[in-house]
């Protein structure tokens, strides 16, 4: 299992770069998250309303919010939402707002 060194701690993460533990998700982690696994070196405004969300509806719901929701509660396009994450909002975003890997992500 792969491993990422935040603050003296080491975090498991699965065979694809998720967090093995979603509960020792912070936003600095999503930081260090963005740049060894998603190649982002910076997080903008934009990317963290999505994250936020995402975490947001995680920690409310235990599951992944549908793509449509993101994009209508951020006022952000779908064709944005991949320019923000490349690897898509089910992978990338997901992965940096620390949620297992969503049911159906390919």
């Amino acid at each position: 299992m792969a491993t990422i060194e935040y603050q003296g701690r080491t975090l498991e993460l699965n065979e694809e770069g998720f967090l093995a533990n979603p509960d020792e998700w912070t936003e600095e982690i999503a930081v260090v998250l963005a740049k060894d696994q998603e190649n982002l070196d910076a997080l903008t405004p934009d990317h963290w309303a999505v994250i936020r969300f995402i975490r947001s509806y995680y920690e409310d719901k235990k599951l992944a919010p549908m793509v449509r929701a993101i994009c209508k509660t951020t006022n952000l396009p779908l064709r944005q939402i991949y320019e923000l994450f490349p690897s898509g909002p089910a992978k990338g975003a997901c992965k940096l707002a620390g949620l297992p890997k969503p049911d159906g992500c390919v």
